[in-house]
């Protein structure tokens, strides 16, 4: 199983904060933006794909670690948003389906961009991917193991996260990994 790890900030000029972070059985890039209002949306045409059961559970394990982790450094916990979590799932929906990995999918589009496609505002807002862990401890691992993406996981200002988990068939990694960071 192959891993990668891509660290990638933009902070926009702007007073906005802007984070991704990927990371494929690898770890991949991170970064974060605040602005005023941000927003952004969908993958392209790719929106609204349903998780298993399954890849829930993924899901729920990954915000648990998330928490604990925030725990361990006295920052707040983050609450599931279910928009946030659809962008996250897409994301991963598409990164399998169209077998590529990167913040920005095939069409251009980034996180923010699919944020606002998906009508979900921020003032603060980040992403961090992953591709090919075989579960929520190995990606918390990785993630917890590069700056990019722990700095987005145990980033105070953040309140809320979206959790989204393909375990899909078409893609070079086999399972996909994305968290979508918000303050709104």
């Amino acid at each position: 199983m192959r891993v990668i790890v891509r660290p990638l900030l933009l902070v926009l000029l702007f007073s906005s904060l802007v984070s991704f972070a990927a990371c494929d059985g690898e770890s991949g890039g991170s970064g974060s933006s605040s602005s005023g209002g941000g927003g952004g949306g969908g993958g392209g045409a790719v929106t609204g794909n349903t998780p298993t059961s399954s890849e829930v559970s993924l899901a729920q394990q990954v915000l648990a670690l998330v928490n604990q982790e925030r725990a361990n450094v006295g920052v707040a916990p983050l609450t599931m948003n279910a928009a946030c979590s659809q962008v996250a799932y897409d994301h991963s929906w598409d990164m399998d389906h169209r077998d590529f990995f990167s913040h920005t999918n095939p069409d251009g589009d980034s996180p923010f961009d699919r944020m606002a496609n998906a009508g979900v505002t921020y003032s603060a807002a980040g992403e961090n991917i992953a591709a090919g862990y075989s579960s929520p401890a190995s990606v918390m691992a990785g993630w917890m193991n590069s700056a990019g993406h722990k700095a987005n996981i145990l980033n105070a200002n953040f309140t809320e996260i979206g959790i989204g988990v393909r375990e899909g068939s078409n893609g070079s990694y086999g399972i996909y990994w994305t968290q979508v960071f918000r303050r709104p």
